[in-house]
């Protein structure tokens, strides 16, 4: 074998020059918020509801025709003389029950026909006959059909026919 003379070197390590991290700066605007900003908000309510208000006439319903009138104005009398038919028969009268029915029909047919006329709710007329015919089928409804109806109260449904009546011939 031959000898060799071989030492063994050592090998060091050479060092690593320090790690510094790779920063690639890139100028980007910043995230973008997706919610709205509260006077973005008020803004877009308050154009909404400008928009809403100036269209409004265009979107509701057409108002009541003349025909319409003409039948509103029509009923409204009849069911007003048939009150005072009523109110004016005396108590002794034989009829009295079959003209209290017929009157709890009528006004039952007329509170049935014109309480869902949104146009009409405004009315005084309107607003005056409901009364009317509220007291009477109450007083009706409560006492009988042959009960009279007192002094105080007859005064006052009278007296809200009439005005019903002038409120019906300027036509309100």
């Amino acid at each position: 074998m031959a000898s060799a003379s071989a030492t063994a070197t050592l090998l060091k390590p050479t060092p690593l020059p320090p790690h510094k991290p790779i920063i690639t700066a890139s100028v980007s605007p910043p995230p973008r918020r997706n919610n709205l900003l509260r006077r973005d908000l008020l803004s877009l309510s308050a154009a909404s509801t400008l928009l809403l208000t100036q269209s409004l006439p265009f979107l509701a319903p057409p108002a009541a025709s003349a025909a319409e009138d003409e039948e509103y104005v029509k009923d409204t009398s009849a069911v007003i003389s048939k009150v005072r038919t009523t109110l004016s028969m005396e108590r002794t009268d034989p009829n009295v029950a079959d003209a209290v029915a017929e009157l709890r029909e009528v006004s039952n047919s007329w509170v049935a026909k014109y309480r869902k006329e949104k146009a009409l709710l405004g009315k005084a007329s309107f607003r005056d006959i409901y009364s009317a015919l509220n007291a009477v089928s109450g007083h009706y409804v409560s006492f009988g059909p042959t009960a009279p109806i007192p002094a105080k109260r007859k005064a006052r449904i009278l007296e809200e026919m009439e005005t019903a009546e002038k409120a019906l011939s300027r036509g309100r």
